[in-house]
């Protein structure tokens, strides 16, 4: 349904997008504006594929392309390469063409070798820091680490990248920022403007369809079972996404 004023979107046009950081709950029916947080769904996706995506995706897309500046060549390291962000930041970081180093647990280790991996660090039996290798860009996508530790790891002009800044990374983020040399950065991506999500979207969906990124899902939930999607997730060792399906949606 579709109101008469509108002219991004006709009615039976299939979409995906993101609410946040708006306040609200689970439903089989949301009522968006149509300059919101959406684009066309990519056509290779099912529905529970697709509503994988904006979560990982919205957060890292800004962070590597506008804040790290990532480029084909580059050196990246990422921390937490398993979760959602993580899982949308090696796919994003390959489509740049970077040389992609992912750090990550023992378990998670073949899936985030099916992401493409170039170099895989498992973290329970060795850190990265004390390797002697040196990335261009570190982006902790689970705030696990901090720039004084990760430091000696950037090189000369490299950008570290936190979605969980302690107090001494943003005042470190501060002064980066006036001198040269290796620079801290963070973003509150999802407080962005609904118009940058939706461009980030209709970006995304053309490398989606191109065959560049595929969702990954850990588990998939029936409505009903809401409150025990919950208790799996806080454990803390989802794999990629969490996905609530809606049973009587058409998933293709």
């Amino acid at each position: 349904m579709i109101g008469t004023s509108v002219q991004r979107f006709r009615k039976g046009d299939q979409v995906f997008g993101s609410t946040f950081p708006g306040a609200g709950a689970y439903a089989e029916y949301l009522c968006m504006p149509e300059k919101g947080a959406m684009a066309a769904k990519p056509v290779n996706m099912t529905y529970e594929e697709a509503a994988a995506i904006p979560n990982g995706v919205l957060t890292a897309l800004p962070y590597l392309r506008n804040k790290g500046k990532i480029q084909g060549g580059d050196r990246v390291l990422i921390n937490g390469a398993s979760g959602a962000v993580g899982t949308a930041a090696v796919q994003i970081a390959k489509y740049y063409g970077a040389e992609v180093t992912r750090v990550c647990s023992t378990t998670n280790l073949e899936l985030v070798k099916s992401l493409g991996a170039d170099k895989v660090i498992d973290y329970t039996q060795e850190d990265f820091t004390k390797t002697g290798q040196t990335f261009d860009v570190i982006f902790d996508a689970v705030g696990k680490s901090s720039f004084q530790r990760v430091k000696s790891s950037l090189t000369q002009r490299g950008v570290y990248l936190t979605t969980v800044p302690p107090v001494a990374d943003f005042l470190q983020s501060i002064w980066t920022s006036i001198a040269g040399g290796k620079k801290v950065k963070f973003s509150a991506t999802g407080m962005r403007s609904a118009r940058k999500k939706a461009r980030d979207l209709v970006f995304i969906n053309e490398i989606i369809e191109a065959g560049k990124i595929k969702a990954v899902i850990d588990r998939r939930y029936p409505l009903e079972q809401v409150a025990k999607a919950h208790r799996y997730v806080v454990k803390g060792h989802k794999k990629g996404n969490v996905v609530i399906t809606v049973a009587h949606c058409n998933n293709t």
